[in-house]
């Protein structure tokens, strides 16, 4: 074989080898950016260029809490210091700090930073009275939501909604991605409204609170219809099957981004006689019960937490059953669908089945129908129905949500 031969055979290799190799590269690239945003989410606060000019001059009030930032400080005091008249604070429940634990009255006061009179909107009074809205031009909504129907910001938003509409007053909304951003549920039972299952919608309802905020005034469920008239700072570069990690935990029991993940699924043994580590520090990673001893090794003890659960259920006794610290949270988020299994093997494994859902061994107990929405999931796990004809029965009402829930979306 001459050299000119010789030379072909190594130049078309050279080719073979950079080609298959620019395919695994294009192949890899492939899958990262399918794990991976291509570009940061922004949360419409972070957008000051998109508002500063439409405050300037006006009185504002803010509805926010600790997950209210500009970057990594409060949005309250980064406002202030570009000159905003911020003339009003309002706390919701967890108070303005996010220190108040769970259903704890908050009272009014003075913020020590800013010298801004904080009102609690968790004491005396859920929303604003006609005094506070006079004092104001405008209101805006900065508050992170983990998108379930349980989760009392979507009423705090609708009792704000309520008091601009009554007032007159225009609400804007700094948006913020749902970190469970998917839908899935039954559809709440009207007969069972309650403070923790207010709209009918699923338990995870996949919107944010500036899209929920359109379903609000589309839906005409302001009282006779009112109308809120919406200034939305949307996010940017945001979609609703996008990963989205908290950088402040939103109240004091969602502590970590796996109990934030784990929340829709384990927030219903709150209507059960099983811990949900409420009186430790991994709250809503944890499940437990002292008579399950011997079925289970891993045990927690709940203890009072000042600002976290003062009097947890099973306070001071060790509770034995499942620890979900590792468990794959991010997989349920993909997969859009809650985790029913854990209250299938919770009622199979506790030995007293007629106090599994008996609401009167503690004051912390929730009412398990209130949570799901309906009096049909508790009959279908004492029955062992399979989880797959459970869904079934969600129909066709998750359905006809998805349909009317898109109407008011703003991101894909």
């Amino acid at each position: 074989m001459n050299f000119n031969n010789i030379f072909i055979l190594f130049f078309f290799y050279g080719c073979f080898i950079s080609c298959h190799s620019a395919v695994i590269v294009n192949n890899n690239q492939s899958q990262n950016a399918a794990i991976r945003p291509r570009v940061k989410i922004i949360p419409g606060a972070d957008q000051t260029e998109k508002y500063m000019s439409y405050l300037k001059g006006k009185k504002i009030g803010m509805l926010v809490n600790q997950t209210s930032t500009i970057g990594n400080k409060l949005s309250v005091d980064s406002l202030q210091k570009l000159g905003v008249k911020i003339v009003s604070i309002f706390g919701p429940e967890h108070g303005f700090r996010g220190n108040a634990s769970n259903g704890a009255i908050v009272n009014d006061e003075i913020d020590a930073k800013t010298g801004i009179p904080i009102i609690s909107l968790y004491g005396k009074k859920r929303k604003p009275s006609k005094e506070d809205m006079d004092a104001i031009d405008l209101m805006i909504f900065d508050v992170q939501d983990v998108g379930c129907r349980f989760y009392t910001k979507i009423n705090t938003l609708c009792e704000i909604m309520e008091a601009c509409a009554e007032n007159g007053k225009e609400l804007m909304i700094f948006d913020r991605p749902n970190p469970n951003g998917y839908v899935d549920g039954p559809i709440l039972d009207m007969n069972l409204k309650s403070g923790i299952g207010r709209f009918p919608i699923p338990i995870t309802h996949g919107m944010t609170l500036g899209e929920f905020a359109q379903m609000i005034n589309g839906q005409g469920w302001l009282p006779n219809k009112a109308q809120c008239k919406l200034n939305i700072i949307k996010v940017a570069n945001y979609s609703h099957d996008m990963p989205y990690t908290l950088p402040v935990p939103p109240s004091p029991n969602l502590n970590t981004q796996q109990s934030v993940l784990l929340y829709p699924s384990l927030c219903l043994f709150e209507g059960t006689i099983i811990s949900q580590g409420r009186g430790t520090y991994m709250p809503f990673t944890v499940l437990g019960n002292p008579d399950l001893k011997g079925q289970y090794t891993f045990s927690f003890t709940p203890v009072g937490i000042q600002g976290m659960s003062e009097t947890p259920l099973h306070q001071d006794k060790a509770c034995y059953g499942i620890d979900f610290r590792n468990h794959d949270a991010e997989k349920i988020r993909r997969s859009g669908r809650i985790y029913l299994s854990p209250l299938f093997e919770m009622y199979k494994a506790y030995p007293y089945k007629e106090k599994f859902f008996d609401f009167t061994q503690s004051k912390q107990m929730g009412n398990f129908d209130k949570l799901a929405g309906t009096k049909d999931l508790k009959q279908q796990i004492v029955n062992g129905v399979a989880v797959e004809d459970i869904r079934k029965s969600w129909e066709p009402g998750l359905s006809q949500y998805k349909e009317m829930r898109k109407q008011y979306l703003l991101y894909p």
